[in-house]
């Protein structure tokens, strides 16, 4: 019995089961990812995107942020073989909740394509979602489309209809603090997993990084999905090296059998 099929008993077995993702459950969607030799941070400058620069240069901030969005999502972008598993494992019962470094939306989008389900996960987006902004002044969360068609059309920076604040990327900017409820529904779902899954992650941006340490304190069954090796994997009971998007639908076939 492999790696995949152990693991996938343990998870048949278990009350509660929690997934933890980042930047490699979606690059063969097409987003690159930030940190690698090719990533973005190799295309675009780290000081350009900080929440400091977004406060004293708001329409040079939102210059630069758009032409970042479009390297992220300006191909045909849409949730990939390892969204979809774990959107089905969630359909079936077998997985409570993903935490993810991500901001491309893509595991909303692979549950919403489960709708009629029963079991939808809850989704914690631990750094926000790149689809959304937010104003800066008085909170008010709305969609980003129209927002980046305003930017193309000359508005900078973008001002809420609201309260006529400058509107912000809904996305936690170099310099800026996690939110408070969303680290804490995340240390939450670690500390109550019975298995926890680190999938696609370098398990290096803290405060992200040590939700697998506090599964493991608490005594989950801990498994690292990845292509490299991670700070975490020497520690954890399944270290699965690989491609994520052949790994997880292997997984789900297995669990579901």
């Amino acid at each position: 019995m492999n790696d995949i099929a152990r693991l996938a008993e343990r998870i048949r077995d278990a009350e509660s089961v929690v997934a933890f993702t980042g930047a490699g459950m979606s690059t063969a969607s097409g987003i690159p990812d930030f940190r690698s030799d090719s990533g973005l941070w190799n295309r675009f400058d780290q000081e350009e995107f900080y929440y400091r620069r977004f406060r004293s240069d708001p329409a040079a901030f939102w210059a630069d942020r758009l032409e970042l969005y479009e390297a992220m999502f300006g191909g045909d972008v849409g949730p990939n073989a390892a969204h979809r598993a774990l959107a089905e494992l969630a359909a079936s019962g077998q997985l409570d909740a993903i935490i993810t470094q991500n901001t491309d939306g893509l595991h909303a989008d692979a549950s919403n394509a489960q709708r009629g389900d029963s079991a939808v996960p809850e989704i914690v987006e631990l750094h926000g979602n790149a689809h959304r902004v937010v104003c800066d002044e008085c909170g008010r969360e709305t969609d980003a489309a129209p927002v980046r068609r305003r930017i193309e059309s000359g508005e900078l920076p973008p001002r809420c209809t609201d309260c006529d604040g400058v509107l912000k990327p809904d996305v936690v900017l170099f310099g800026e603090r996690l939110d408070e409820g969303t680290l804490h529904r995340a240390r939450r779902h670690a500390r109550r997993a019975d298995v926890f899954l680190a999938i696609g992650s370098s398990l290096t941006v803290e405060p992200a990084a040590s939700l697998p340490r506090t599964a493991d304190r608490e005594g989950a069954m801990t498994a690292v999905i990845n292509f490299d090796e991670t700070p975490f994997s020497p520690t954890a009971t399944f270290d699965v090296r690989g491609d994520v998007t052949d790994l997880l639908p292997e997984l789900r076939a297995n669990i579901v059998e």
